[in-house]
């Protein structure tokens, strides 16, 4: 069963977190600006059938403002909501509060459309002896506030999107940050304790080799604390940019099969198959072929010490392309990633820091790429390193 570090699970409750508070504010946000916005509009319809109304009456009456004054001051204190007036044809015979612009005509025909659009116009009657014989229509449209309120939610849900974007990218940023601090320190640390006792390892080799008898013994223990000094330097190397060398992966992925040859189960088979034209590119050995050792050992313990690993070179773009198959168990789509999580394992013991490292090394050390390509369920899995050619 898989597991992780707490960390991750904090960090995923983080993420939910962040993302119910700005939801909760944008609903809120919405219901309560879209209740203003309907108040408002309603207001300013109630000034505009009085405005109307005030209009009516002045028409009705035959004579100019001067005589009535209540209806007369009602029209002059519309300043702020766009108003035009036009026939009963369409014809535009007088508007309010619009901006004048060259092309006048056109510009009020444009408003105009706007006007139907949003509102439903006024209907004005002049009458005379009970009979209608003038009618006009008032039009209208959302004043400048009205217009800025009703996009304010979505300004401020912007304004809030980008807050929560900046704060988690600082939080992440302080949070790898942290994590490569430990990594290194952790790493370095390591290497310092393996070399302590690796130190007196060599200096007892070379008191067994000076024995009758020994020196085939002393000549096997020799190799694991040659290997134990590779592990401590590659220990080392974490936490500092490691020197990227021009490279035959090929020649490296050889000499790495060889190895895993003789330390994986024999029922496990490894094939290498090249297929590229230029395998000669900017790695780390060292790094490189931890690399590979922890992605075919993770795929050994996938198909639980039976089946059969295949490295295929072949070029994709501007990269060199070295996939690693297997034929264990697969992974499941939400596991893509997860696998390189530190601290996740499918394993019954293990710390799930293998695939984790190697990303790290081919993504931050490399400027590569490390992922699952594919997998499915009980057939197995590839997964795909990218290296730059140049």
């Amino acid at each position: 069963m898989g597991r992780r570090v707490n960390v991750y699970t904090v960090k995923r409750s983080w993420k939910i977190f962040l993302f119910l508070f700005a939801l909760s504010i944008g609903i809120f946000s919405l219901n309560y600006t879209n209740r203003l916005v309907l108040r408002l509009d309603a207001e300013e319809r109630k000034k505009i059938e009085l405005w109307a109304e005030a209009t009516n009456q002045l028409i009705n009456a035959g004579i100019g403002p001067s005589n009535n004054v209540l209806a007369s001051r009602i029209v002059q204190e519309n300043t702020t909501i766009p108003t035009i007036l036009t026939d009963e044809v369409g014809v535009i015979i007088g508007d309010r509060n619009i901006p004048h612009r060259k092309n006048k005509e056109a510009y009020l025909l444009k408003q105009l459309e706007i006007m139907k659009e949003q509102h439903e116009p006024i209907k004005i009657e002049a009458k005379m002896n009970g009979q209608v014989i003038l009618v006009q229509y008032l039009y209208y449209k959302d004043s400048f506030i009205l217009s800025q309120l009703r996009y304010y939610p979505t300004l401020q849900l912007i304004i809030i999107f980008l807050f929560i974007c900046v704060s988690y990218l600082a939080f992440s940023r302080s949070r790898k940050s942290e994590q490569n601090f430990v990594w290194a320190g952790m790493a370095k640390e390591t290497a310092h304790q393996i070399g302590t006792p690796l130190s007196s390892l060599m200096a007892w080799v070379e008191i067994l080799k000076s024995k009758d008898g020994l020196s085939d013994i002393a000549e096997e223990i020799n190799k694991d604390v040659v290997r134990l000094e590779t592990i401590t330097e590659r220990f080392s190397k974490i936490g500092s940019m490691p020197t990227l060398r021009e490279e035959n992966v090929h020649e490296i992925l050889t000499s790495s099969v060889s190895y895993l040859r003789t330390r994986l189960s024999d029922n496990i088979n490894i094939t290498l198959n090249n297929q590229s034209d230029n395998t000669i590119v900017p790695v780390n050995k060292m790094l490189f072929e931890w690399v590979i050792e922890n992605v075919c050992k993770n795929a050994a313990d996938a198909m639980q010490g039976i089946g059969k690993i295949s490295i295929n070179l072949n070029d994709k773009n501007d990269y060199l392309c070295v996939e690693i198959q297997d034929t264990g168990k697969g992974l499941s789509k939400n596991h893509f990633k997860r696998i390189f999580e530190p601290g996740f394992t499918t394993k019954k013991r293990g710390w799930g820091l293998g695939l984790s490292l190697s990303k790290r090394i081919i993504e931050n050390y490399h400027k590569g790429k490390l992922f699952v390509k594919s997998s499915e369920k009980e057939k197995g899995t590839i997964l795909c390193i990218l290296l730059h050619v140049n």
